[in-house]
């Protein structure tokens, strides 16, 4: 058989999840599931057995997922985080990416990414002039708006929507509220978190004045940070920044490092850009100044919509299928 088909598992709550959610509905050239089960992202699944598929045929992934059996595949690689982990644990990665996600991407001639910032990351990343790398942007859910319901509480807050990955870097927030007793933090994480997520809370002190939260729709999300002072996302790499994003749509302003480009690259002048990833007397301060000023931000008009980001998948499908 020939044509487009999609490993369609990736959709979900968040991330890459989302992302396939809001795009697979969207994608103009007719399409037919691979069928497949399983992690898309282990190693091994990458050499799995894939139903009957014509010389012609051209899978698409929203995902990194390689699979190395498609005659050609065309992956969505939203960032290259994984080759930013420490040793040892980075080993694995390094093999993945340099054997059969490289392998797909040079095959394919094309590799989709979400950013500017992971589109420079992955030109330097392939070493190959003759791959386009296309930046089809990401979205944003029509349930973030300025209009709309906010959780407002007695005590201003500040959000955090992320994981307890290095990267994200919340530690650096938990040591601020430790320094600003004024301070609250209402924190949605993965629920298989929560538990470490306390634990490091209570070991810093601050554990009465940090909700752990999980399982939010775009409803109430939308509301949480609509009643929010700030939003505050730390990362020390992205490829995107759906929070900070989402966080502007609803017109609330974000704190962010400067060096993570990915989220100064969404924020613009939307925020405050600290200088230090790790210093939480800096946090402390810039948390303290969000939480009192409680100002507003505009939120951007155009640049990211997921018709805009569904159409240019769309384009690069069809020029690779003809």
């Amino acid at each position: 058989m020939t044509g487009l088909y999609v490993d369609d598992r990736y959709r979900g709550s968040h991330g890459i999840g989302r992302y396939a959610s809001e795009v697979l509905p969207r994608l103009r050239p007719e399409w037919r599931s691979l069928g497949l089960s399983g992690n898309a992202h282990s190693p091994l699944d990458a050499f799995r057995a894939l139903p009957p598929l014509g010389r012609d045929s051209l899978v698409y992934s929203p995902g990194y997922g390689a699979l190395v059996r498609a005659p050609r595949q065309i992956l969505t690689v939203h960032d290259l985080i994984h080759l930013h982990t420490p040793w040892p644990g980075r080993v694995k990665f390094e093999t993945y990416y340099r054997g059969p996600v490289r392998h797909a991407v040079r095959k394919a001639g094309v590799v989709l990414t979400v950013s500017q910032t992971s589109a420079r990351a992955i030109r330097e990343w392939v070493r190959d002039d003759s791959v386009e790398v296309v930046d089809a942007g990401n979205g944003c859910s029509v349930a973030f708006t300025v209009e709309g319901p906010a959780d407002v509480r007695p005590d201003p807050y500040v959000v955090y929507v992320g994981n307890m990955r290095a990267h994200k870097n919340l530690d650096v927030v938990l040591r601020a509220l430790a320094l600003a007793p004024v301070l609250r933090l209402r924190a949605v994480v993965p629920q298989r978190e929560v538990g470490a997520a306390t634990v490091r809370a209570t070991e810093l002190g601050v554990e009465r004045r940090v909700e752990w939260m999980h399982g939010l729709d775009d409803d109430r999300l939308a509301a949480l940070y609509r009643g929010a002072a700030a939003t505050v996302m730390p990362s020390t790499i992205e490829g995107f920044g759906l929070p900070a994003l989402e966080s502007v749509a609803c017109g609330v302003p974000v704190l962010f490092w400067r060096g993570c480009e990915a989220v100064a690259e969404v924020v613009g002048a939307r925020g405050w850009a600290l200088d230090s990833s790790g210093d939480a007397e800096e946090w402390a301060a810039a948390l303290t100044v969000a939480t009192e000023s409680s100002s507003r931000v505009s939120p951007p008009s155009g640049a990211h919509d997921w018709d805009r980001t569904a159409r240019i998948i769309s384009d690069a499908l069809e020029r690779a299928l003809r």
